[in-house]
């Protein structure tokens, strides 16, 4: 205890010379050390490279996204188009292997798929 006081005497008063001396970093170089250089360059390359893929979500990503977007509503319109002009579902051949069961559904009435869409599929009732 008695020298734990005495090392911490010249602490409070203030005395600088000998602050430097009980502060002094006995295992530590003053000039930077290989482990100091290299923390400074993984650094400096992680800011070079979250400010390339912060430039390529800005400047190709958000853009492809767009094109993308208006490709998938033009091909969408193209599509209900050239379905305008087939015939009514009512009168399209049913062919054998359209909407097969081997069994009934556990939903609904038991003969429509889960996904099913009455504007979309059909299927003529059974003559």
């Amino acid at each position: 205890m008695l020298s734990r006081a005495l090392i911490r005497a010249p602490l409070r008063a203030g005395n600088p010379a000998a602050r430097q001396i009980l502060l002094r970093r006995n295992y530590a170089s003053q000039a930077g050390s290989t482990f100091t250089k290299e923390r400074e360059a993984v650094k400096a390359h992680a800011a070079q490279s979250s400010e390339l893929w912060r430039k390529l979500s800005l400047y190709v990503a958000i853009p492809a996204l767009i094109l993308s977007s208006i490709n998938a509503y033009n091909l969408w319109n193209e599509h209900w188009e050239h379905e305008s002009h087939l015939p009514p579902q009512e009168e399209r051949p049913q062919y054998p292997y359209l909407n097969i069961r081997v069994k009934r559904f556990p939903w609904g009435d038991g003969d429509k798929t889960l996904f099913w869409n009455d504007n979309v599929n059909y299927k003529k009732a059974d003559e």
